[in-house]
């Protein structure tokens, strides 16, 4: 991966050409964005004052917030080494990849198997100015990266065709995203619209932050503080709500855990339900 570190001050984006559906997009940075204010979490230096203000908002409710992020960042990674060296997976959808930091999915999946295909999808527009300057990939693999909205999944599906054989198992990434769409937009609509696409063998990697995994981390009151500061809104979810995401899936033990909890026992706090779910044949 290239050097990290450096802050891009674009202020404009130029139309893209893999674009779903999207116009060029003027960047306004006094808009905070979850993308970068979950770069300010992760340390990086991606992100702008409005961010930064938000986030710091966040942290003064929730002090593990930080912790709880990158705790995120590992079950990612556990779970994409797993679906590569373990289950066979070569082709990776990543809906809302935020902007590039260590163990993104492809250098998880293509240090397992290089041959591996990912495509990235983000909304922002600097999450794409930067995925495409900064991350590589195989010259076995592949690495594309779309503008989309996971409101919109049709469209990512049809571009996302271009990379990805989706006669294939794919193993579909929807990594602390659906907090971001509200119950209005039927969240659960975008996750069937989503798994339908996919075959049998497919996977369905989720995290979600939520108010009752550890209620005396303060991640309800953060959330609260975030919601008063950002024009796009976030919805925590239950354990219950969580493991709805996953109907018509099998779900691989240990099932919908705290983060910290899939396959590892990692003490670090958490406000994070996630789970692994496999495409059964009849799925």
């Amino acid at each position: 991966m290239a050097e990290r570190g450096r802050s891009w001050d674009f202020k404009s984006v130029a139309p893209d050409p893999d674009a779903v559906g999207t116009p060029a997009v003027e960047l306004n940075p006094d808009v905070p964005h979850i993308a970068r204010i979950y770069d300010y979490w992760l340390g990086g230096k991606d992100n702008y004052a409005a961010d930064r203000a938000v986030a710091e908002q966040a942290i003064a409710a929730m002090p593990s917030m930080t912790a709880s992020v990158r705790t995120n960042r590992a079950f990612l990674s556990r779970a994409v080494n797993y679906l590569a060296a373990e289950a066979g997976i070569r082709q990776f959808l990543d809906i809302g990849t935020g902007l590039p930091s260590a163990d993104n999915t492809h250098e998880v999946a293509q240090r397992a198997a290089p041959s591996s295909r990912i495509v990235y999808v983000d909304k922002d527009p600097i999450v794409l100015v930067h995925a495409r300057a900064l991350l590589t990939t195989t010259a076995e693999g592949r690495t594309a990266y779309l503008s989309g909205d996971v409101r919109e999944p049709a469209a990512i599906l049809a571009k996302a065709a271009d990379t990805l054989d989706f006669r294939r198992p794919v193993a579909l990434m929807l990594v602390a995203i659906m907090h971001c769409v509200p119950d209005t937009d039927d969240p659960y609509g975008v996750v069937a619209t989503l798994s339908a696409a996919l075959p049998a063998g497919s996977f369905l990697v989720l995290s979600h932050p939520a108010h009752d995994v550890n209620p005396s981390t303060g991640a309800g009151a953060a959330a609260a503080r975030m919601n008063q500061m950002m024009p796009e809104k976030v919805t925590m979810r239950s354990r219950a709500e969580v493991t709805r995401f996953f109907d018509g899936w099998e779900l691989l033990e240990p099932g919908v855990v705290p983060a910290t909890q899939w396959r590892t026992d990692d003490p670090a706090p958490t406000a994070l339900w996630a789970g692994v779910g496999r495409k059964p044949a009849d799925g």
